[in-house]
């Protein structure tokens, strides 16, 4: 049981404050849709943009700022739309770019800002211009916007070099010239119908700008930049030698990932989003959740890096605005660990300006009630489901943790109801391509990308009319948004709640800075102005002072004599405001 917030303002209301803000992005609570497994307008199993735009009501009532928006694009979909075929066109399983324009303008009525994915590392095998490389045969130009190159060995049997792909095996593949014969091979970092672009050629560059700028036309707020530490490759493609298969993600020094080259691509790029956010935008008919400004456009990097202060370097001020906090999002559920990310993050963000952000769950990792449930070292990778009850208790704790502290939060769809990852999805239902690549991973990432359940019934609990593209649990009917609405301590409620407060209390979010308070061992204390977080990691309750009056609680604390008791695994806020 969570205490809950009494009266949250009128959503319209708070929505307009912050779309009003130029710099809204540095406290913003960002919510990732990721649109295949959000809700299915035609019942086709499958989520699409109509359903998106049905649903933003339930997003502006939540009480987060912006939707960030995975993959739409044309796309044969072998990695779910992350292999993009034409950037400036809907897939059809999605809709058209009609409904692209509905949604954002839909969503600017309400308030909410929408960022959407971007994906400059690769293409698709089917783009027009890797099409018409392999088409047009050895010398065509067009293989010059690609990393083509001759293999070794005596007749150009191996690859080029000894890179694998983050999706298991090499991260070459041999084509097939037009006239039959074994020709080059080209680099893919990820599944081979991903072909990396050569970020070298002035003509990859170009396309870019320009596709930026038909998006910024159709009046997004924002792109997250996927792979964004993975566009410049170290010149002459060297060979990596011995190496760690899991620190291929960018968690070691590696040639074809977080070279500096990359930065001089995002500060030429940050002149185009400024320019867009001087403009003047569109008066809306309604007077409630529009803002009279566009400004405020915002790059968001995907860059994993080896260390939090090599993050610093893509949100200096003349480049991307955020960059995910992998660091914090792979931290386990122990206070001293938490505390040393949360310090190194704060200051490495300080000297550059840029606000921290926080993340505990996304569509590539294992959800944190699922990481949370299992023992510690087991990373973002885990198949088992461990302790459900353990693992949601964590969860919601660490989500309080992440909402007090200084900057912006990100929420993965589904989170706010607690979703555990799918661990026992049947092999035919699979599609994550890393099932697929016999030296690689097991397809993890399936399980976090289940369909939200919105309903206690129906054949998807609401997702759609028919049913959806991975099957549900049936024990989702009761985790569903229907089940949860209105329901005293649920984790929906939980999270509406602590959204609320969050407008209602400038401290949180904003600043870079937290002040430590003397805790036991496996408690995280701190302060922010009237402000008091207290999170207990401990697998037991904890006595503490009883910092002012309980905001909320992730369990449900008891206070007496000047003293609060923190339940296991629990997160209490308090203030001194009365």
């Amino acid at each position: 049981m969570s205490q809950q917030h009494p009266a949250a303002p009128a959503p319209h209301s708070a929505a307009a404050t912050v779309a009003d803000r130029r710099d809204w992005w540095r406290d913003a609570v960002i919510y990732q849709v990721y649109p295949r497994s959000f809700a299915d307008s035609d019942g086709d199993g499958m989520g699409d943009l109509a359903g998106i735009r049905a649903r933003l009501p339930y997003l502006r009532d939540l009480g987060v700022d912006a939707v960030w928006l995975s993959p739409f694009y044309a796309s044969p979909q072998a990695d779910a739309g992350y292999d993009v075929a034409d950037y400036r066109a809907v897939d059809p399983m999605f809709g058209n770019l009609l409904d692209a324009d509905a949604l954002i303008r839909d969503a600017h009525e309400l308030g909410l800002r929408i960022i959407v994915d971007l994906v400059p590392n690769h293409s698709s095998d089917q783009h027009e211009w890797f099409k018409r490389a392999l088409a047009e045969g050895p010398g065509s130009p067009l293989r010059d916007r690609y990393h083509f190159r001759p293999g070794k060995g005596k007749n150009g049997e191996l690859p080029p070099n000894d890179w694998e792909s983050i999706f298991g095996g090499p991260a070459w593949t041999r084509v097939t010239e037009p006239d039959g014969s074994a020709g080059a091979w080209y680099l893919h970092l990820f599944a081979p119908e991903q072909p990396d672009f050569n970020w070298e050629h002035p003509a990859v560059g170009d396309e870019f700008r320009s596709i930026l700028r038909f998006w910024l036309d159709m009046g997004v707020d924002g792109f997250r930049i996927d792979v964004a530490h993975g566009l410049v490759k170290a010149a002459g493609l060297p060979d990596l030698g011995s190496h760690d298969q899991l620190k291929l993600l960018g968690n070691d020094v590696m040639p074809f990932f977080d070279q500096d080259g990359v930065h001089a691509i995002y500060r030429q790029w940050r002149t185009i989003l400024d320019e867009y956010s001087k403009d003047k935008g569109p008066e809306g008919p309604s007077s409630e959740g529009r803002w009279r400004e566009t400004g405020g456009r915002i790059f968001v990097a995907e860059a994993w890096t080896p260390t939090v202060e090599r993050t610093a370097n893509y949100v200096r001020p003349d480049e991307l605005h955020q960059a995910f906090n992998f660091q914090y999002l792979s931290t386990e559920w122990d206070a001293k660990e938490l505390r040393t990310v949360i310090d190194r993050t704060l200051e490495a963000m300080r000297p550059v300006g840029a606000p921290a952000t926080w993340v505990l769950s996304n569509h590539d990792v294992t959800r944190h009630a699922t990481r949370f449930a299992n023992p510690p070292g087991l990373g973002t990778q885990i198949r088992t489901a461990g302790d459900r009850e353990l693992g949601l208790r964590r969860a919601r704790a660490a989500t309080l943790l992440m909402l007090a502290l200084p900057g912006s939060a990100y929420v993965y769809q589904g989170e706010e109801l607690g979703l555990p990852d799918v661990v026992d999805l049947p092999d035919e239902v699979r599609q994550d391509p890393a099932y697929f690549r016999g030296a690689g991973q097991d397809g993890f990432r399936d399980g976090c990308r289940v369909p939200i359940p919105w309903t206690r019934t129906g054949p998807s609990y609401g997702f759609g009319a028919g049913g959806s593209w991975l099957p549900q649990p049936a024990e989702w009917a009761e985790l569903s948004v229907e089940a949860q609405t209105g329901a005293a301590g649920s984790t929906l409620e939980l999270y509406r709640a602590a959204l609320a407060v969050r407008r209602e209390h400038p401290a949180l979010g904003a600043g870079d800075a937290v002040e430590w308070l003397p805790a036991p061992d496996g408690v995280l204390a701190f302060g922010r102005g009237a402000f008091v977080c207290v999170a207990n990691t401990r697998g037991e309750a904890v006595t503490v002072p009883a910092y002012g009056r309980v905001l909320l609680a992730s369990g449900e604390p008891v206070a007496a004599d000047g003293e609060a008791t923190v339940p296991a695994d629990t997160t209490v806020w308090f203030t001194t405001r009365h």
